[in-house]
């Protein structure tokens, strides 16, 4: 495993975050990225490798939830512990609020980051069939289900 410092980012790590976001093909905009580092009911974390941001997450509070609407570790940095890490001061971070659950979605496909989750002690509650467009735009796939968990805390 490799080591990482989770902190909170603010407005002045904006620019390594967009660039750091736009190494995935549906990534967040500089703008959104920005608004969610803004607001009061945000904390968007970051996860630093030798001064290095290689991984984000974005979560919400919400009135007795929260949840993770993004999270993200570089292509080339992944398999290393570091996405357990991040996850791990998401939770204590919701706990700090107060919140009683922590809510996700993901990508029926992206069988490493659900199996992350089952690990981190979430279940499935649903799904929402053809949610997420394909990845490759121009493919002819179909869409894709969003898988629906949560987390007690």
């Amino acid at each position: 495993m490799t080591e990482g410092e989770v902190r909170c980012l603010s407005l002045g790590d904006l620019e390594r975050l967009a660039a750091l976001e736009r190494q995935q093909p549906r990534h967040w905009s500089a703008g959104q990225l920005q608004a969610a580092l803004e607001d009061r009911d945000c904390c968007v974390l970051g996860i630093e490798v030798e001064s290095a941001l290689i991984g984000h997450a974005v979560v919400a509070r919400l009135p007795f939830e929260a949840e993770l609407q993004a999270m993200l570790v570089a292509p080339a940095m992944r398999r290393r512990g570091l996405a357990a890490a991040l996850l791990e001061a998401v939770v204590k971070q919701c706990r700090r609020w107060g919140s009683e659950r922590l809510l996700l979605e993901v990508r029926a496909g992206n069988v490493a980051a659900i199996a992350l989750y089952r690990r981190a002690g979430f279940s499935e509650d649903g799904r929402r069939r053809g949610y997420y467009p394909p990845l490759d735009e121009a493919a002819d796939a179909a869409r894709e289900d969003a898988l629906l968990m949560s987390r007690r805390l």
